[in-house]
């Protein structure tokens, strides 16, 4: 090396600092993609991403072939420049030379190539294992040594190298990913994925029909008055009980009354004929299991009932959809006769109005945690039955007036959100 020219010195460091530039980008670059997207690609048959698939599969045997080249160059490197110091400058240039070869490697070999590997991790990652590979092969023996020290060390901290923390995503973090995806996803798509993340949360009973607002028929009341309820239903299935809500018989499919209609002495007792029998769940049971349950019972609809086998409303398959695809209605607002929008910005709202669709309908963030609707929303709040006229503040987001009470309960009441200070 000392008989070497000068000039091919020059081209062998400079080469080296190419090689050096190499390591450091491939490691960045293998260190910095998307594991997701990776499989993906991989699944598909792309050749380089099963190249680094395999190589990441040891992320440990990979960092050891590249660090054991990336030093080896970075040595090497030093040794020439060196013998070009001392032959240029003698030995006071040793120095010198040193915090030029510092600075080369720093800009050239480590700060630039790791940039644009970060930046783009695909374009440094595949073509890299093209060469990685075979020489994982080749230095192999090392590599396994090297590993071999350092996962003892490794061990001796108490540090298993062979536990991987894994790829899984929380139900947040899976959030999080949708939410950053952009414009890969569609703005719709988007809402309807966050949507299924939400049916963990929500419960049957945040979403069923309430029983007093449920269309049913009475099988005590006379048969004329039954057919004439039958024929103005808005339905397709109709609850059937006895005398009272809780004394459920069952549902009642309109098409099949289609057919008893026709019949010229209809009575009771083919109506209850065509009746299935009821399906009750629990008021807690989750939107996800719920949406499982119809699909293995092949049923449409169920009655939510309580701890004490009470019955507190309905709810249906069409439901738990709009939980995840939205309303099956052009304009909410339009259509949601709950909430009435008002010349001066507020909103006069039923006091049976569910809290959950105002808050989808106004996108408001009234707290659903307790109450389902206003008036339980106004009662918890004021811990008593309030009277009209009386006004509060929700969250400190939220004026409510109560303008009409009756039967002990909030019947209409205008709300509007706070201006910010």
């Amino acid at each position: 090396m000392n008989e070497a020219p000068i000039g091919i010195l020059l081209g062998v460091l400079v080469f080296l600092l190419l090689l050096s530039a190499f390591f450091s980008g491939s490691e960045t670059g293998m260190m910095a993609l998307n594991r997701y997207r990776l499989r993906h690609l991989s699944r598909s048959g792309h050749k380089g991403a099963q190249r680094t698939s395999e190589l990441l599969d040891r992320p440990d045997r990979l960092i050891g072939v590249i660090l054991i080249g990336n030093n080896f160059v970075n040595n090497l490197s030093a040794a020439i420049t060196t013998v070009i110091a001392i032959r240029v400058w003698g030995d006071g240039g040793i120095a010198a030379a040193t915090l030029l070869l510092t600075l080369a490697v720093l800009i050239f070999s480590e700060v630039t190539p790791k940039t644009l590997a970060a930046l783009h991790p695909e374009r440094f990652a595949f073509p890299s294992s093209l060469i990685l590979k075979p020489l994982l092969k080749i230095l192999y023996p090392l590599v396994w040594s090297a590993n071999t020290i350092s996962n003892g060390l490794l061990r001796l901290m108490r540090v298993n190298p062979d536990e991987a923390s894994g790829d899984q995503l929380s139900q947040e973090e899976l959030r999080t990913v949708v939410n950053e995806a952009g414009t890969l996803i569609p703005t719709r798509h988007k809402s309807m994925l966050l949507s299924i993340l939400d049916l963990e949360k929500v419960t049957v009973d945040d979403i069923m029909i309430p029983r007093n607002e449920i269309i049913g028929i009475d099988i005590e009341e006379d048969i004329e008055e039954i057919l004439e309820q039958l024929r103005n239903a808005q339905h397709t299935r109709v609850p059937v009980y006895k005398g009272d809500i809780n004394n459920i018989i069952g549902m009642l499919h309109m098409r099949n009354v289609a057919r008893l209609l026709n019949m010229e002495d209809i009575n009771k007792a083919a109506l209850l004929n065509e009746t299935s029998e009821p399906y009750f769940v629990p008021e807690i049971t989750p939107l996800h299991t719920q949406l499982v349950n119809f699909q293995k019972k092949k049923l449409r609809s169920a009655f939510v009932v309580d701890e004490y086998g009470d019955v507190l409303g309905l709810v249906t398959l069409e439901d738990i959809l709009e939980e995840i695809v939205g309303d099956f209605t052009t304009d909410t607002e339009d259509h949601n006769h709950d909430i009435q929008p008002q010349g001066d910005g507020s909103f006069i709202m039923d006091g049976s109005a569910n809290i959950r669709d105002i808050n989808k309908t106004l996108h408001w963030e009234l707290p659903v945690e307790g109450p389902k609707t206003i008036n339980g929303l106004v009662t918890e709040h004021l811990e008593e039955i309030p009277e009209h006229g009386v006004c509060m503040v929700v969250d400190n987001k939220y004026r409510m007036e109560i303008l009409q009470i009756q039967d002990n309960r909030v019947q209409t009441v205008q709300m509007w959100t706070v201006p910010k200070e």
